[in-house]
């Protein structure tokens, strides 16, 4: 068995965090259907799933000519009033024929195949190729996003400028009783991610399709952080005060974001652990930050000596 997503993250095109309440009206995506909210660890909110139906060529890394017909499942999530993201995800079976489009409806989230599934070479077809007459999840989860950005609830100002970023994943379920999870993360460019994962059979999609998304919000803020990091370091010298004012912003809307692992099944956790040892994203995180705040604090220094200045050469002299 074998499950395929795409998770699109940015930060929302907002001046100030949305309220809970808010963030439930610029997620209600589908009429009638409830948003899904929590407050602990951090504000968030789930829309509605929205379903795409497609029947189209499968990616395939030997081009191969393999048919898929289902329904794509795609969800809008907003963490801390901040960050949004758009998941698509769908699980591929083995199928014999074309049924019905009633047949796929009424199974969203799960893409039958017109012919032999070869689990492999999809998986490396959907991980590194690009085909755009092919299963494309970057346009759906992308359409799903664009959406949540075009309310007219947001004004468009956010604090910062910051690229959205994608993570692509695959999910094979490997049957053998007690099979830990595993994971292989790649960094394919500045704004794309591939996570090729091998699971237990008791591991559902829904919870599988939590822990991407929690990876691609925590890459999404990392690389961020680290983007300014490398603008601040190689600007000129004479642009100080310019690239304060560009950093401030990360320390007051979005420090309290980083939860690594929060909202991931305790079972799928070890991926996060074995990240957190090797390239070690907290210890990175945590790193920019402080240079961040030794930044801003040397900075506040200057302008406090700078005035103190101002104010003795204006005292007048004493007799």
């Amino acid at each position: 068995m074998l499950t395929v997503g795409e998770v699109h993250t940015n930060l929302l095109q907002h001046s100030t965090a949305l309220a809970q309440e808010q963030s439930s009206e610029v997620l209600g995506l589908v009429e009638g259907e409830v948003v899904l909210t929590s407050r602990r660890p951090s504000l968030y909110a789930v829309s509605p799933d929205v379903r795409t139906g497609v029947d189209c060529w499968l990616p395939s890394a030997r081009n191969r000519q393999l048919r898929g017909v289902g329904a794509v499942v795609t969800r809008a999530i907003i963490t801390g009033g901040r960050i949004v993201q758009a998941s698509s995800v769908i699980q591929v079976v083995a199928g014999e024929r074309r049924q019905p489009w009633s047949h796929y409806l009424a199974n969203p989230g799960v893409l039958e195949t017109v012919g032999k599934l070869d689990a492999a070479d999809l998986t490396a077809g959907f991980l590194h190729g690009n085909d755009a007459d092919v299963l494309n999840l970057e346009a759906i989860t992308g359409r799903v996003l664009d959406g949540v950005q075009m309310s007219g609830l947001l004004d468009r100002h956010p604090p910062l400028r910051a690229a959205r970023t994608r993570l692509r994943w695959t999910a094979q379920v490997d049957q053998q009783p007690g099979r830990d999870v595993s994971a292989v993360v790649t960094v394919d460019s500045p704004t794309l991610r591939t996570v090729e994962l091998v699971v237990g059979p008791q591991d559902v999609p829904a919870a599988v399709a939590g822990l991407c998304e929690d990876l691609a919000l925590h890459d999404w803020l990392l690389t961020m952080l680290s983007s300014l990091v490398e603008a601040a370091v190689t600007r000129p010298a004479s642009g100080g005060q310019e690239h304060i004012e560009r950093l401030r912003p990360v320390l007051e809307h979005l420090l309290h974001l980083w939860l690594p692992g929060a909202r991931v099944h305790p079972r799928l956790r070890p991926v996060w652990d074995r990240l957190e040892q090797v390239p070690g994203f907290s210890r990175q995180w945590k790193s920019s930050v402080n240079w961040i705040r030794d930044q801003i604090s040397v900075n506040n220094m200057a302008l406090l000596r700078e005035l103190a200045h101002r104010v003795a050469v204006q005292q007048p002299c004493g007799r």
